[in-house]
C-alpha cells in the first residue's frame, strides 16, 4: 500500500514538488514590500519637504510640519485621547451623511434605472446638480438647519448622494431583462422582484457607489466642520492653524489620512463581499 503523500498548495509547489520559495517571496512581495517601500517613499519626499521648510530663513516657523515633531505630536495626542474625542463627532456625521445619502440615492438610483422616461426627465437636473460644489450649498445649509451638526451633515450627504444614485442607476441598467421576464413567469410580484432580483444583483455596484461616496464625502467633512462647531477632525485641524501649532495640524492631517484609508478598505471588502466573480 502507498503512503498518502501531503498535500502542498499548487501556487506555492515547485515543479518538482518541492515548495517554492521563490513563490513565497513574490508573495509576500506584493502584499507587504511594496506597500511598505511606497510609504517610506512618502515619508522621504515629506521629510525633504520639511527639511526644505526648516532651512529656508523666510519658513522656518513651519518647521513643525516635519514628520518628527507631526509623529511625536501625534504620540502625544494619542496618549491624552485627544485624537479619539476629535474622531468620533466627525465619524457620526459622516455616518448619519452616508446613511442619508443611501436611503434617497438607492431608490432613485433604482428607479431611474429602471423607467428610461424617468431617466430622461431626471438627467439635466441631476447633472446640474451634481456639478455644484457641496461647499456651495453652507450658506442655505446655514439657513435651513436650526443645529450646526445637522448642517454638516446635509453638506455631507450632497456630497455623497451621487455617486450612490448613478452607481445604483448602472447596476439596475446592467442586469439581465431576462431574468425579470422568468421571475414574471414564476409569478413574483413587484416586492419579490425588488428583493429577489434586483437587490442581489445590485449589492457590488451599491457598495462601489458608496465607496466614492466616502471619498468624496471625507474631502467635505473638514471644511464642513469649520461651520462654528467646537468638535471633531475639521475643528482640531482649525484651532491648531489658529494657535500655530503646526505639529498637532500635521499629526491630525495624518489621523485623517490613516483614517480614510480604513474606511475605503471596509468598502473595498465589501464589494468583493457582494461580487459575483470571486478570485480563487
Amino acid at each position: 500500500m502507498s503512503t498518502p503523500q501531503p498535500i502542498v498548495s499548487d501556487s506555492l509547489a515547485a515543479p518538482e514538488g518541492g515548495f517554492d520559495w521563490g513563490q513565497l517571496g513574490r508573495f509576500m512581495l506584493s502584499r507587504l514590500g511594496y506597500p511598505i517601500i511606497g510609504i517610506l517613499v512618502l515619508l522621504a519626499i515629506w521629510w525633504l519637504g520639511g527639511w526644505a521648510i526648516a532651512s529656508n530663513p523666510d519658513t522656518e516657523s513651519f518647521a513643525d510640519f516635519a514628520p518628527a515633531p507631526a509623529f511625536a505630536r501625534l504620540l502625544e495626542l494619542l496618549a491624552n485621547g485627544y485624537v479619539w474625542e476629535a474622531t468620533t463627532p466627525s465619524l457620526i456625521r459622516i455616518g448619519l451623511g452616508l446613511l442619508w445619502a443611501v436611503v434617497i440615492g438607492v431608490p432613485i438610483g433604482v428607479a431611474i434605472g429602471l423607467y428610461a422616461s424617468l431617466r430622461e426627465v431626471t438627467h439635466v437636473p441631476f447633472q446640474f446638480l451634481r456639478m455644484i460644489s457641496p461647499l456651495a450649498w453652507m450658506p442655505v445649509a446655514v439657513l435651513a438647519f436650526a443645529t450646526w451638526d445637522g448642517a454638516i451633515v446635509f453638506l455631507i450627504a450632497v456630497a455623497a448622494i451621487w455617486p450612490v444614485l448613478f452607481s445604483t442607476a448602472q447596476g439596475v441598467r446592467r442586469i439581465d431583462p431576462l431574468w425579470f421576464k422568468v421571475a414574471k413567469n414564476l409569478g413574483a410580484d413587484g416586492f419579490q422582484m425588488l428583493y429577489r432580483i434586483i437587490m442581489p444583483a445590485i449589492g457590488q455596484d451599491i457598495f462601489a457607489g458608496i465607496r466614492l461616496a466616502v471619498g468624496v464625502a471625507w474631502i467635505v467633512l473638514v471644511p464642513a466642520e469649520y461651520l462654528g462647531v467646537t468638535s471633531g477632525l475639521g475643528y482640531a485641524i482649525n484651532d491648531a492653524r489658529d494657535t500655530l501649532e503646526y505639529n498637532t495640524l500635521a499629526a491630525m492631517v495624518v489621523v485623517i489620512g490613516v483614517i480614510g484609508f480604513f474606511l475605503d478598505g471596509i468598502c473595498v471588502s465589501l464589494i468583493k463581499h457582494f461580487s459575483w466573480h470571486h478570485e480563487g
